[in-house]
């Protein structure tokens, strides 16, 4: 899955179940690695598709079961486990909790199955980049028609960017061989993108409210929905894969729900107490040009001038949205230190 904008939208929580807040060099070397890691998400689920017959659902399921229980680890065996528990009664009662961990995991799961489809139905490199590229402008044109929050001319520009990008990338796109850009998967991909922007903004409305609960949790419980919520449909698509290449097939499994998913998260909203969260956002644009590399380099994908083209407007919508949600966030501290 195409992780890096899972987090940055968050608001700032307490993280103190993970670890201390590292130093600001390590935490960019935190969120660097995190982006590099998840960059090859993609590869890895067209590589575990292709040996072990699994369907999108089912290497869904796997990673959500797996990386649920490995998150779940790290939150038990935190030295501050305790004080995050008793951080969590102070939240309410359970009732309250029930329905936000229901929507995230919803979109999680929605984001995960859907990008998986889409790197399946279109390749690794344009299915991540048009996941990438979508998520953060759906969740920024959902939470100004469903919150009424600002875009500001930098946000609208950032907005008609990701959307030129987008058609450039499509309509340009070759439709033959491998990695070509087929309009079912860039679907499937605008599909996850708008599973993120379900959870994204919602978060940030839970957050306007004050029941925000800390990242690294919310990312727990939703695995476990996940997990919950695709375990039928797996079943039923065929849950075990087959033997001919069972070992590739565990090797490729374990990577992907250890490394990109339970090393990458921890170390991500780890990275996140020391590091800007629009500073991690572009950071994060290294997942795309990762993803890119091992396709061509890999995978045999081949990149066409329009779909390069069109990636780099994407890319550059995405991090014009950062650098413009960051002067909104400066300009609005300062208005607040003003009138003290």
């Amino acid at each position: 899955m195409s992780d890096s904008t899972l987090a940055p939208s968050c608001p700032a929580q307490d993280n103190s179940a993970i670890s201390a807040a590292p130093s600001a060099a390590r935490g960019l070397l935190y969120v660097t690695f995190t982006a590099l890691t998840w960059g090859t998400t993609g590869a890895t689920a067209t590589l575990a598709i292709a040996s072990s017959g699994l369907g999108p659902v089912a290497l869904t399921f796997w990673r959500g079961a797996g990386g649920f229980a490995l998150l779940l680890a790290v939150r038990l065996l935190a030295p501050s486990h305790r004080r995050a528990r008793r951080g969590r009664r102070r939240q309410g009662p359970l009732r309250g909790r029930i329905v936000p961990a229901l929507v995230n995991g919803v979109g999680l799961t929605v984001f995960n199955a859907a990008f998986f489809a889409a790197v399946d139905a279109t390749g690794t490199a344009v299915g991540t980049v048009v996941t990438l590229g979508a998520a953060p402008v759906l969740a920024a044109a959902g939470g100004r028609l469903l919150l009424g929050e600002r875009l500001g001319a930098g946000g609208r520009l950032a907005v008609v960017g990701a959307v030129a990008g987008l058609a450039v990338l499509v309509l340009g796109g070759d439709g033959d061989g491998a990695g070509a850009v087929r309009p079912a998967g860039v679907a499937l991909a605008l599909l996850s993108g708008a599973g993120y922007a379900l959870f994204t903004v919602y978060t940030r409305y839970l957050g306007r409210t004050g029941r925000a609960a800390d990242p690294f949790g919310a990312t727990l419980t939703s695995f476990g929905v996940c997990t919950v919520a695709l375990l039928p449909l797996a079943a039923a698509d065929g849950l075990l894969p087959h033997t001919r290449e069972l070992g590739v097939t565990l090797g490729l499994m374990a990577y992907l729900v250890t490394v990109p998913t339970a090393l990458a998260y921890a170390l991500f909203f780890t990275g996140l107490q020391s590091v800007r969260a629009t500073t991690a956002t572009v950071i994060t644009l290294l997942e795309p040009v990762t993803a890119a590399v091992i396709a061509v380099t890999l995978l045999g994908e081949r990149l066409t001038a329009a779909t390069v083209a069109g990636t780099g407007v994407l890319m550059g919508a995405v991090g014009a949205l950062a650098l413009a949600e960051a002067r909104g966030a400066g300009a609005s501290a300062s208005a607040v230190g003003g009138g003290r």
